[in-house]
Parts: structure tokens; C-alpha cells; sequence
């Protein structure tokens, strides 16, 4: 027992050595008169100047050292200038092994960083050139060396770090890049920790301003929070997180911007977790809010929580930072734009349920997901309506005259035409898309009951169902894009059943010729990646029939009763002929052929006539080259002159239909004079047959008659009436 006490004694007497050799360095030692020394050695063994303008001082309890007015410059250009740093160690902690930072303060640091021309940066200068670089190690060096070290047991101690304050402030660091002019500045930057200790929360506060010239651009940051961290340094957490981004410059067109983020966060890397509770960021007008938990860093991540946006208005936020303002033909919307959805799923599958997206008056809901492994994506949607004529910019005399001007005259060379769609991102997609919407209004049609089925898979993109309900009928559709090849595979298909064409037609684009119940069966097929190259490369039927119908800005009727009269050599008496014709069926077949559609087949049923004929619609030209025929099959009208005699019974009456029909759609038909001549030669042609037939009529009556005497002289007359009857059926009558 005497030994241990006498060790004791020992140790604590070693102690109050220890403690009165430093208390008496510290009383005697004055390290200003070492400051040349530090000097020199710098200077010689680098490219720097030192220069230890302020006292370099010392404290014993605590334990610290502080240097003031300290500067190094490089080739006669400052490199860094510090005002004060201070770093005091409580002396207690070190006598009880525990150590414990007191203080440590840095005031004034301001550092100036430079890449010249050829991207060499200054602070690579430091060292002397040809300065020995230390050896590097045998590779299998560490390999040995990490044999020798003692494999760390499970049960490693705790880091034990304290920290009673720490500050730094008035922190400057400029940033220059000779070579391209980018510059950055970080300045007034500012750290306050206190009480900082490992297993409890300790208040932080940091502010800063960052400014940059290229772009201009500037950012004053104020943040405060409480932080924690575990002793094993595998847990972490922030609570009362307040950060507020004060922005202006360049990219917010000189308008000034607060962006704003608060809440608390969690994570634990062992357990691989992490939690966002109350989280919320604004930028201007824009705030978004969540809480989310998160169960796997790896790539398999899952994810449970809910997300929202507040309602915010688009436009006002455009405004607010500094962007140009949408135009809309409806100045009123894009007013009222939110997001709701709860976010959850197996691991590596983001899934949102509950999603609800707000537009104005209109509201999409229903759920999506994203899977991290494939990048699939699943969206299924429905909406009630919305009229997307409202969100198009405003047409305006203007824009109409300036886009004329920037149109291409003849023989000026046309605009580049580009791809249409991006086929390498096509080949990656994985998606399983269904949308709905009750009603949509587009280019003035008013569409119903909307349906979408769409998928892809190993670049092939299936449009499997488009349908809908449209002016009192309804259309469906089916497109497939194979984009596996660098010319790309298009299979068209459509259906359209009794869409009323007068009101569709007069809704989209303002014509009213041509009305009633339009069936069309669409069958095209095509390759290309340009709009060009599909309408050239396209191979199809379109098979119509339009029933009970009407053209209603031209009248037929009036077109063949003119051919009519001229045959008969008399003058149409009837002023009012009105201005339409109506049909009970028109029907026919368009072959597509690249820019072409051919048309022989097209026939309708029209009173006491039967249109038929042919023609050809270049799509390239919007122009149409039609014959067509009017077939008089009966009793057409009531004027005189249109009567229908036996020489103009089944004679057609030329009609021709060329022109622009984007142009003048219901000017395009016409009498054609140049083809009546093949029509008069028929009718000269029936008048012949006529006369003939009267000429042999009248020489059967003449010998009917003859005979008929001559047999009453020597019968009688009764039996003369019997034989005359006998004889109109030898003749023929």
C-alpha cells in the first residue's frame, strides 16, 4: 500500500511541475521576440511573405494562443490577411484527459484566390518548384501496415469532442478566374456555435453574403438552427431550422427575391433512415411542404409521407422573379395552380397516391409512380374540364404581319427543318400512362369524354386507346411508334362514327359547307422523324360516308339546271335557288399516297340527280383538283327550263372543284363549260334516237291504220275493232 501511495504522490507532484513549468513559460516568455524567426523560416521555406504586423500573444487559463494583424502575400499580391485568431484549450481538461475546447475566434480572415490564363491556380505557387514532394509508398506498403495495426474491436469509446464557443466573423474569400473573367465573392461571413457537444443540440447561426458577376447575381443568407450529433458520429439531427436567401441580380431581371426553408431533419446512417418533419421552402409566392421518411440509402430506397404546394399564382410568381409574363388569351388564368399527394410504395418504387393537381378551375386526381431501378413511369389521371383555348396566346394583327415578314419569300431558302422526336430517349422509356378528362376544349371543338391508354417499352411507344365523344358522335384511335431504328415505324388506325361536320367543321376553323353525320375508317402507315418525311412516306385508305347531309354554301341543283337549259335552248326563269344542296349519302375511298390522296370512287345520292366523280387533294399545296359529274336521273326542279326531257334523261352535267380550299373552300366548284361539250354531244346523241323512234312510230301508225280500214270495208265494224287491237300488238304499241 505504501508503493501505490507513494506512486500517487509521484504523479500529482508531476502534475503541479507540469502546471507551474507552463504558468511560468507563459509569465516569461514573450513569443514577439520570435516573431522575425517565424518570419524567415516562412520566407525560405516558400514563395510566401510572412509579415506578423500585431502581438502574438498567449493565456494559461485557458490554455490559448492569439495572434493578431497577420498577412502573407504571393509575387507581391496579398494571398491572405487574418485580423485576429484565437484558440484556447481549457488547461483542467487536459490535466483530466477530457479536452475540452474553450475558444476559438477568427476575425477578419480575407483570402484571394486567382487562376490565370492557362489555369494555373495561385495558391499552386505556394511551394518553391523543384520543391521534393514526400515519397509516395510501396503500394503494398499500406497493406503491410494495415496487418500490423490491431483490428478495431466492436466496442470502440465513444468520441468525447466539447466545444464552449466558436466564431467566426468578418470572413472574406474572392474567387478570379483570369481566363474566362468568372469571379465570386463570399463575404461578412459569419459562425456562431456555443456549448457544442457530441449526445446534445447546441444553437448554430451562420450569414454570408455571395455575390457573382457572371452572371450578376448576389445572395444574402441568414440561417439559424440547433444541431446534434451522437458520440459515434452515425446520428445527426437539425431542429428549428430557419434559413432565409435574400437574391437579386441577373437572373431574376434586377427584381429582388426571398427564398425561405424551415423545419426539422433526422438521420440516422446506421440504420440507414431519415425523417423530414414540418419541412417547408418558399421562393417568392411558391411554398412547398412535406414530411417524408426515408428507409434505405441505397438504391432501393422507401419512402413515406405526404407533399404539397400551396396555392399559388403562376403568374405572379413569373412577375415576382423577374420573368417574362405568359400571355394568355385569358388573362385570368394560370391564377390558382396547387399539388397535394401522399408519396409511398415498396422499396425502389416512389408511389403517389391521393394526387390531386389543381389548374384554375379545373382538377386533375388520381395516382403515379416511379420506379428507380428502370425509370418506369405509371400515371393514371382523370379530369373533369378544361378549355385550352383560354391558355394560348392571344392572336393579335401584329403577330399576323410579323409572321408574314419573317415568312420566306419565293426562292428564299426555308427554314431547317428538325427531328421530331428525341429517339434515344424514346428507347428508354417505360411507361404505363392512362388519362381521362370530362371535357376539353381545343382550337374552339368541344371534345367529350376523353380516354388515353399509352405505353412504351423497349422503344416502341403504343397510343393503345384515344377516344372520345364529339359533336353527337364519337372517334377512337390506335398509334404505334416503333423507334427501335433510326427511321422510325408509324401504324395509324381510326374510327369515326356520325360526327356531325357542320358544327365541328365551323367550330375549328369557321366553315360551314358541308353538313352531316361523317363515318371515316383511317388505315396509315408511315416512316420518318419529320414532318416532311411522314406525309411523304405515307401509305393508306381513308374510307368515308357522309349521311343525310347538305353542301350548304353551294347549290348543284342550279349547276345542272343551267346545263339543262342550255340543251333545252331556253332561260332559266327561278331567281331564288338558295345556297345549298342536300344528299342522302355520299361515300368514297381516298388512297394516300405520300402528299396525295386519290379519290375514284366518289358517289351521292341527290334529288332527280347522282353526283360521281373523281380527283386528287395535294396536302403539301392545300390544293384540290376534283371532276365531278352530275347524273339526271330524274326531276330535278320545277323551272321550266330545267325540265327533264328524253334527250337529257342520264346525261351528266359537268361540275369542277379545283382551287385552295384553304383559301376558299366554298368557292372551289363551278359549272364546267370545257366538259358540256361531251355533254351536248349525249344529248344530240338522244335527240337522234328520239327522232328515229318517232319517224318509225309514225310509219307503224300510217300501216296500222291502213290495214285497219281495209279489213273494217270487208269485216264490219266490230270485228274491224278486234283486229285493230291484234294489229297494235304486231306493231309494237
Amino acid at each position: 500500500m505504501k508503493a501505490v501511495r507513494y506512486v500517487a504522490l509521484a504523479i500529482v507532484g508531476l502534475l503541479i511541475l507540469a502546471v507551474a513549468a507552463v504558468a511560468i513559460a507563459v509569465a516569461v516568455i514573450d513569443p514577439n521576440t520570435y516573431k522575425p524567426q517565424i518570419e524567415k523560416v516562412v520566407e525560405n521555406k516558400t514563395n510566401l511573405d510572412l509579415i506578423l504586423a500585431g502581438d502574438i500573444g498567449w493565456s494559461f487559463i485557458p490554455l490559448g494562443l492569439e495572434l493578431n494583424d497577420v498577412e502573407a502575400t504571393l509575387e507581391d499580391e496579398r494571398l491572405v490577411k487574418l485580423e485576429q485568431l484565437v484558440a484556447q484549450v481549457s488547461f483542467w481538461s487536459l490535466v483530466t484527459m477530457s479536452p475540452r475546447v474553450d475558444t476559438f475566434l477568427l476575425s477578419g480572415l480575407d483570402a484571394n484566390l486567382s487562376v490565370d490564363k492557362n489555369g494555373n491556380g495561385n495558391w499552386t505557387r505556394i511551394m518553391p518548384e523543384g520543391e521534393e514532394q514526400p515519397q509516395q509508398e510501396d503500394p503494398a506498403a499500406p497493406a503491410e501496415t494495415a496487418e500490423e495495426q490491431p483490428k478495431e474491436s466492436g466496442t470502440s469509446k465513444p468520441l468525447n469532442f466539447n466545444v464552449e464557443n466558436v466564431e467566426i466573423s468578418n470572413a472574406r474569400v474572392h474567387y478570379e478566374d483570369k481566363g474566362t473573367g468568372q469571379a465570386f465573392t463570399l463575404e461578412d461571413f459569419t459562425v456562431n456555435a456555443s456549448e457544442i457537444t457530441l449526445g446534445s443540440s447546441f444553437p448554430l447561426g451562420v450569414s454570408f453574403r455571395f455575390a457573382t458577376n457572371q452572371p450578376q447575381f448576389e445572395v444574402q443568407g441568414d440561417i439559424s438552427a440547433r444541431l446534434a450529433a451522437n458520440e459515434a458520429l452515425n446520428e445527426f439531427g437539425v431542429s428549428d431550422l430557419e434559413a432565409i436567401f435574400d437574391m437579386n441580380g441577373e437572373p431574376f431581371g434586377g427584381e429582388s427575391v426571398r427564398a425561405e426553408i424551415a423545419g426539422s431533419l433526422e438521420a440516422n446512417l446506421e440504420n440507414e433512415t431519415a425523417t423530414l418533419n414540418g419541412f417547408t421552402a418558399s421562393l417568392a409566392d411558391l411554398k412547398l411542404n412535406t414530411d417524408l421518411t426515408v428507409n434505405g440509402f441505397g438504391d432501393k430506397p422507401q419512402l413515406e409521407g405526404s407533399l404539397s404546394i400551396d396555392e399559388f399564382s403562376l403568374k405572379a410568381l413569373l412577375a415576382a422573379l423577374g420573368q417574362p409574363a405568359i400571355e394568355t388569351e385569358d388573362p385570368d388564368v394560370m391564377k390558382a395552380v396547387a399539388f397535394s399527394t401522399n408519396i409511398g410504395g415498396p422499396a425502389g418504387t416512389v408511389e403517389l397516391s391521393d394526387l390531386t393537381i389543381s389548374l384554375d378551375d379545373t382538377t386533375f386526381q388520381g395516382s403515379a409512380s416511379y420506379a428507380l431501378a428502370n425509370s418506369a413511369i405509371g400515371l393514371n389521371l382523370q379530369g373533369d374540364a378544361i378549355n385550352a383555348d383560354r391558355y394560348l396566346p392571344p392572336a393579335s394583327e401584329e403577330q399576323s404581319e410579323a409572321t408574314a415578314e419573317e415568312a420566306p419569300q419565293g426562292g428564299g431558302a426555308p427554314a431547317e427543318e428538325g427531328d421530331l422526336l428525341p429517339l434515344e430517349t424514346l428507347r428508354s422509356l417505360a411507361l404505363d400512362i392512362k388519362l381521362g378528362l370530362g371535357e376539353l376544349i381545343v382550337s374552339n371543338l368541344t371534345i367529350k369524354e376523353i380516354k388515353s391508354v399509352i405505353t412504351a417499352r423497349n422503344g416502341v411507344l403504343e397510343v393503345q386507346d384515344f377516344s372520345g365523344k364529339l359533336y353527337e358522335g364519337s372517334f377512337g384511335a390506335k398509334v404505334t411508334l416503333d423507334a427501335r431504328t433510326d427511321n422510325p415505324k408509324w401504324t395509324i388506325g381510326s374510327k369515326v362514327n356520325n360526327v356531325q361536320t357542320l358544327p365541328l367543321l365551323t367550330d375549328l376553323a369557321e366553315v360551314d359547307m358541308l353538313a352531316g353525320g361523317a363515318n371515316l375508317s383511317v388505315d396509315v402507315n408511315t416512316t420518318g422523324n419529320r414532318i416532311s418525311a411522314l406525309r411523304s412516306n405515307a401509305k393508306g385508305d381513308i374510307n368515308f360516308n357522309l349521311a343525310e347531309g347538305e353542301f350548304t354554301r353551294m347549290n348543284l341543283t342550279r349547276m345542272a339546271c343551267q346545263g339543262i337549259a342550255l340543251a333545252n335552248q331556253e332561260s332559266l326563269s327561278t331567281s331564288d335557288w338558295g345556297t345549298s344542296t342536300p344528299f342522302n349519302d355520299m361515300k368514297g375511298t381516298l388512297k394516300i399516297d405520300g402528299n396525295t390522296l386519290n379519290n375514284t370512287d366518289l358517289v351521292a345520292a341527290l334529288a332527280g340527280m347522282r353526283l360521281e366523280g373523281d380527283g386528287t387533294v395535294d396536302l403539301a399545296a392545300s390544293d384540290l383538283d376534283y371532276e365531278v359529274g352530275l347524273r339526271i336521273v330524274g326531276e330535278i326542279h320545277r323551272d321550266e327550263a330545267c325540265r327533264v326531257t328524253e334527250y337529257v334523261e342520264n346525261v351528266v352535267i359537268p361540275v369542277e372543284c379545283r382551287g385552295d380550299f384553304a383559301e376558299d373552300p366554298a368557292g372551289l366548284c363551278s359549272f364546267d363549260g370545257s366538259r358540256f361539250r361531251d355533254t351536248l354531244k349525249t344529248i344530240a346523241a338522244n335527240a337522234a334516237k328520239a327522232k328515229a323512234r318517232e319517224k318509225v312510230d309514225e310509219a307503224k301508225s300510217k300501216a296500222e291504220d291502213k290495214v285497219s280500214e281495209k279489213l273494217k270495208e270487208k269485216l264490219g265494224e266490230e270485228s274491224g275493232e278486234k283486229v285493230k287491237d291484234a294489229l297494235k300488238g304486231l306493231f309494237g304499241q
